[in-house]
């Protein structure tokens, strides 16, 4: 079922399109609206027991862990190496409601699983924020169950 997109949702997708905030954007090829992609992630993550804030509290958790760290990656709780690579500069939210976030990328491999996902400031956000986790086909779109198995 393909919901309608409201004029604020026409306002947000059209700052999430390719060179609005980024190069590449947030929504990649996903033609559906931004609530049927949210409402989609919500409920694979119901089924995965897990909430948009889980997901976002336990990625920011990972990024403070390996943020100060200059020399290369980490291992965190013996079970999950992390990197973090700070690029100058700042990025605003698409749902322009104020803030900017660090451009920095987190890259965790899951040392029990071999499970990796790499995210940016700006998804922990999207995703605690707005459960927006970037449309299918995005260069940061995050898939709820890799998230799972990686960082749990």
């Amino acid at each position: 079922m393909k919901m309608k997109e409201t004029p604020q949702e026409l306002r947000v997708r059209k700052r999430m399109l390719p060179g609005a905030i980024t190069l590449h954007g947030f929504i990649g090829n996903d033609k559906r609206s931004l609530s049927t992609i949210i409402a989609a992630d919500e409920q694979e993550l119901e089924k995965l027991g897990y909430t948009a804030e889980d997901i976002a509290d336990r990625m920011q958790y990972f990024t403070d862990a390996s943020f100060s760290t200059f020399d290369g990656s980490i291992i965190i709780d013996n079970c999950y190496k992390l990197e973090t690579d700070v690029v100058r500069g700042k990025l605003p939210c698409p749902y322009a409601h104020g803030g900017l976030y660090r451009k920095a990328i987190t890259k965790l491999t899951n040392l029990e699983n071999n499970e990796s996902v790499s995210w940016t400031s700006l998804n922990i956000h999207l995703i605690k924020d707005h459960h927006f986790f970037e449309g299918k086909g995005s260069l940061f779109r995050l898939e709820p169950t890799v998230l799972v198995k990686a960082l749990f």
